[in-house]
């Protein structure tokens, strides 16, 4: 209480100074009288002279505006600090804005030197007409004003008799005064009472402060659940890696054997093989004339890694978050499809990430099984921004895994809700790319390949590529990976012949694109539509080889060799192959590989963030929607059942670089001699190179030295160091590790890869950016972009 009676003057003075401040005339009065019964003590408030007055920030305002003529900025404070009962009744505030008016559109007459600007003298003199006839209008049977209605009219004012006086100092010094007095006593003096800045000070700062705290640990918990998902990824990838290049170690040792290089070159070779920072001493360490030294080291060099059990997140109720999700407002909408999505793409690789998408899919997330008029994935049309993107990030993000598109493909119209989302939305818009990423993922499956060609998305493809300065390069990728997709099918290439002068020209347009990410899919689409004999004719006809060729002067031994085949296919005379003609009539094939890569791209650029208070992520669905035993665990079914796929085994199907890596780990008992591998690297058939891109040396370059009298190794051994170079970008900015070999094995008890024909049975077999599913040659098979991308971590 002692406290309270040696501050109490000051803070009786606090309340009676905010009171006196937002005019509680009535309050204030019994305040005071209150205050005298009860003698408490009220401290006097300090006034404000007429002098003082001058000196505030507003009237301050207004005399500079006046001093230099800023007509806009003057009247905008005039509006706002004159009140409008004072401005349209008081006679002295009338006349004194109508001088004003006369001041401001005479100011350049009087203060220019030389001419003054023609176009801001025009601006200023409408201005001051459209006042005489709007609010100025009141004064015009006023003798005093009705002279200067003519002002405007009349050309040069200067001169005129009339106004003659308008244009000397004194008059201008004159309504200055006139002005200063004005405000003095309209404008009145007031001081920010001091109850109000610790009020500012102590709460609303606090507030802000701690909304900016709150929102910093949101984001920096996002980053940080997105930082170690790449470095699990990273550390498997890593030690992945270490394993396939003591294969490769192996292979090159066995052509050593054979005096196939020098150990010079196999010393460059393991050298690259080895991060920077070992590089010297490694080189120096190893006996490369010791067969199995280099790949023993290499193998040593890991330790064995302890896999740490990682828990299930808990069951949501799938009930109310739909009902949420279609009922809901669009903020509440928006924060749950982010947050599903974030538990999707954060999750562990593994059983964690196949628990929580076999929830989502048991429990009908996206209502794929569903035919009521009113579900999950109507939210595609919403009229909300927001959510429509969100919805398509976590559509994209389902179509990134294997069993995510097996669940998609279920529901008959969504392939067509994708794509008129995709001819609807903005093409800078993150909304069409990831719309059109899950498009391109979808295309790995023959059935929806089958049904986007049916739709005539081939030709929407080429008009969009036509013009590529309006796409990033995502969107690029994607637009053009997805066109080759559609054109390895025989329906797909039939309507490329229909608009093959356009095709043509749009991919030899893109041949030149400074995007080399591209170049493999340009490639692959180009060989695949030539297989036509009509587009072929039509290609000689528009000069298609001569186009080829200029680019052969400029590119790299990948590409030369690529457009070198295509060139072969652009003069082969050969009819359109049976099994072309008849590959539509083939069976879907079940996707037997988990070609299961989440791109970095899922998460960019969030545009919503929770305010204050505001549940988000993980936080919203186990604190509002956690349920009991929503999901099961299911085990993945393995690549081929009943035979261990390890990295010693070819690759009996195409798959991804990306996949074949993280799941196929090298056994300990590699029993292969260099020998049988000798045997197996001449024995392969002979065939044409592959139509795929990329820019690291090949497989020829590896293994033939220029004195060699051995048969060089053939085109199959190509393909299959091409198959890891091709599979499509998808994490671009995490793109700057070696190329993994992982297809190299020489082994004699590993099946070799066959070399295709030049018009492969397998040849329309689908691909895509992330890596193939239904294929059997390089570039004629869909890839994904995300796996290629993923592949060089």
């Amino acid at each position: 209480m002692g406290d309270v009676l040696a501050c109490e003057a000051e803070l009786l003075g606090l309340v009676r100074e905010y009171l006196d401040f937002a005019e509680f005339e009535e309050t204030v009065k019994v305040f005071i009288k209150e205050c005298k019964i009860k003698g408490k003590p009220l401290p006097k408030l300090a006034g404000v002279s007429s002098r003082d007055s001058k000196a505030l920030p507003v009237q301050k305002d207004l005399l500079t505006a006046f001093e230099n003529g800023e007509q806009k900025v003057f009247f905008q404070l005039w509006e706002e600090h004159i009140s409008s009962s004072v401005r349209d009744n008081e006679p002295v505030a009338q006349k004194l804005e109508f001088y004003l008016h006369i001041h401001f559109a005479t100011y350049l007459l009087k203060h220019s030197v030389g001419k003054p600007d023609k176009a801001e003298l025009e601006e200023r003199i409408s201005r001051f007409k459209a006042y005489l006839e709007t609010k100025g209008a009141a004064l015009s049977q006023t003798t005093e004003f009705l002279p200067f209605y003519a002002l405007p009219f009349v050309p040069n004012p200067t001169v005129h008799p009339s106004f003659k006086e308008l244009f000397q100092d004194s008059w201008t010094l004159d309504l200055r005064t006139r002005l200063e007095k004005f405000l003095s006593l309209t404008v009145k003096a007031r001081q920010t009472p001091r109850l109000l800045t610790l009020f500012k000070e102590n709460g609303q700062c606090n507030k802000e402060m701690l909304q900016h705290l709150h929102q910093q640990l949101v984001e920096s918990e996002h980053r940080t659940m997105t930082y170690l998902k790449r470095f699990n990824k990273m550390q498997v990838d890593y030690h992945n890696l270490i394993g396939v290049t003591a294969e490769l170690v192996d292979s090159l040792e066995a052509t050593v054997s054979g005096k196939m290089i020098t150990p010079e070159y196999l010393q460059s070779v393991c050298v690259r093989l080895f991060s920077n920072q070992m590089r010297q001493s490694v080189a120096h360490s190893i006996d490369f004339t010791r067969p199995g030294t280099a790949s023993t080291m290499l193998r040593a060099s890991l330790a064995p890694v302890k896999m740490q059990d990682v828990p299930l997140l808990p069951s949501l109720d799938y009930e109310k978050l739909k009902k949420d999700l279609i009922t809901g407002n669009d903020r509440l909408k928006a924060f749950l499809l982010q947050a599903l999505r974030w538990r999707l793409t954060t999750s562990y690789p593994g059983e964690q990430r196949d628990t929580v998408l076999q929830a989502y899919i048991s429990n009908d997330l996206l209502d794929c099984h569903s035919s009521c008029q009113r579900s999950v994935l109507k939210l595609l049309h919403s009229k909300s921004e927001v959510v429509r993107q969100y919805m398509a990030r976590l559509i994209n993000a389902f179509a990134s895994l294997a069993e995510g598109r097996v669940y998609l493909s279920q529901n008959p119209t969504l392939l067509r809700m994708l794509e008129e989302r995709l001819k609807a939305e903005d093409k800078d818009s993150l909304t069409w790319e990831n719309v059109l990423g899950a498009l391109q993922k979808f295309s790995l499956r023959r059935a929806l390949q089958s049904a986007m060609i049916k739709d005539g998305l081939i030709f929407w493809l080429v008009d969009v590529l036509t013009d590529t300065d309006c796409l990033s390069d995502y969107t690029l990728e994607y637009s053009v990976a997805l066109l080759m997709n559609l054109c390895l099918r025989s329906a797909g290439k039939k309507m490329c012949a229909r608009i093959a002068n356009h095709v043509l020209r749009v991919l030899s347009d893109l041949l030149g694109h400074e995007n080399h990410e591209i170049q493999p899919y340009v490639n692959g689409a180009l060989y695949s539509i030539l297989t036509i004999p009509s587009v072929r004719e039509e290609a000689r006809a528009m000069g298609m080889e001569e186009i080829l060729r200029c680019f052969i002067k400029e590119g790299n031994a990948e590409m030369i060799r690529q457009i070198e085949f295509i060139i072969k296919q652009l003069n082969s005379e050969e009819p359109l192959n049976d099994s072309i003609v008849s590959d539509d009539e083939e069976e879907e094939e079940d996707e037997e590989e988990d070609h299961d890569i989440m791109e970095a791209d899922l998460d960019k650029d969030e545009v919503l963030q929770p305010q204050l208070g505001e549940l988000a992520g993980e936080k919203l669905l186990t604190t509002e929607y956690l349920g009991i035993m929503t999901h099961t665990p299911k085990t993945k079914k393995k690549l081929f059942p009943g035979v261990h796929q390890s990295i010693d085994e070819p690759l009996q199907r195409p798959v991804t670089p990306g996949y074949h890596r993280a799941v196929c780990l090298m056994p300990e008992n590699d029993t292969s001699s260099c020998h049988d591998r000798d045997e197996k690297l001449q024995s392969l058939p002979s065939g044409h190179p592959p139509i795929c891109g990329g820019s690291r040396s090949s497989i020829s370059d590896l293994c033939i030295s220029p004195s060699s009298s051995f048969p060089q190794p053939s085109p199959a051994n190509l393909r299959s160091l091409a198959l890891l170079k091709c599979r499509v970008p998808a994490l671009e900015r995490e793109r700057s590790q070696p190329l993994p070999l992982s297809s190299l094995s020489l082994d004699p008890n590993k099946q070799a890869v066959p070399a295709p024909q030049d018009h492969p049975q397998g040849a329309d077999r689908a691909a895509s950016p992330t890596g193939s599913e239904n294929s059997t040659f390089p570039r004629e098979s869909p890839v994904t972009l995300l796996k290629d991308r993923a592949s060089f971590l």
